[in-house]
């Protein structure tokens, strides 16, 4: 009995001294944990209460009854819409954009990595910033340019091509053109300012090894393959991982504005018809728009687990 309040009163005085030293490194930190106070509280206001809401899905939602009072009707809504005409045309539509999009997803590190040869510093500055400007261009302010770019009338790529006798062309009313548009102006707008993150990283790689490779007679593009590729690996990886976690996430606000009756057959996209389904329709169907949101969190969820998975197998490099 002796030997046990013995150990009982260690216990105690143990957990007392981690307390207190707890308790000590959190006040003589104070200024770095208020710092982390502050995504934390994001994360949990804007991400993990808002999961409460998620069982609209499975409930026949209606707002005067609120969540726990309507009724559960567990799959109807998923079911509805993988029976929907629509669920292959958005599904597709949405694949094929987001493979578009990814197949630029290079451009950035090509560009990253002339930028980084350039021998002349202005020059360099100077294209770093012509092209990272477009990415402060709001959404709205950039999808009205393409358009008045892209006018049948007085549009100045039409004006160009008139002046070769050839007829104008309405690329917003003809679908072939409509994912070439939003692929292509996004790149445009947002390869400068993701270049940065891989010029920082070819910055961090060590000089040394460029200085023994130029020794050993190597070409440019041997260093760059051998020395600069290995050396920001990591990093691409984990781009790359990130891009394909959210592959069924496409930019909802520029495909609405560039979306018209015309195209609607290759712009209509997931994002977007859960929008019409949830918020602009007359009688707004919350618990399908919810339900059909859920299933493309889920399956991102798959892809980025899958994807991060795969690259850590083939290259050892993962974000996690």
């Amino acid at each position: 009995m002796r030997v046990s309040m013995k150990l009982s009163y260690a216990d105690k005085t143990t957990k007392r001294g981690i307390l207190r030293a707890l308790a000590q490194d959190l006040w003589r930190h104070r200024g770095l944990y208020l710092l982390l106070l502050i995504p934390v509280l994001y994360l949990l206001i804007f991400r993990y209460i808002p999961m409460y809401g998620a069982q609209i899905a499975f409930r026949d939602y209606q707002p005067a009854r609120g969540i726990w009072g309507s009724q559960w009707v567990g799959f109807r809504y998923v079911s509805k819409f993988f029976g929907s005409y629509m669920f292959s045309r958005v599904v597709r539509n949405t694949l094929t954009l987001s493979f578009y999009t990814l197949v630029t997803f290079p451009l950035p590190l090509v560009l990253a990595i002339l930028l980084h040869y350039i021998p002349s510093r202005r020059f360099k500055k100077t294209v770093q910033l012509v092209s990272y400007a477009p990415h402060f261009i709001s959404t709205v302010v950039m999808c009205g340019m393409v358009l008045q770019f892209l006018d049948t009338r007085n549009g100045p790529i039409n004006a160009f091509i008139t002046l070769f006798g050839a007829s104008p062309i309405s690329f917003m009313a003809q679908p072939t053109y409509f994912r070439t548009i939003y692929v292509w102006s996004g790149v445009w707008q947002g390869v400068g300012f993701s270049a940065i993150i891989y010029i920082s990283a070819l910055s961090g790689v060590s000089p040394e090894l460029h200085e023994a490779a130029i020794v050993d007679g190597a070409t440019i593009l041997k260093r760059i393959w051998h020395i600069d590729i290995p050396g920001i690996l990591p990093m691409v990886c984990v781009l790359l991982v990130l891009n394909c976690g959210s592959l069924l996430n496409v930019g909802f606000e520029k495909v609405l504005l560039l979306q018209n009756n015309l195209n609607l057959q290759v712009s209509e996209i997931i994002s977007t018809y859960v929008y019409k389904q949830g918020l602009a329709n007359a009688l707004p169907n919350y618990s399908y728009s919810t339900a059909i949101g859920l299933f493309v969190s889920i399956v991102n969820l798959v892809l980025l687990v899958s994807v991060n998975t795969i690259t850590k197998r083939m290259s050892g490099n993962a974000l996690w």
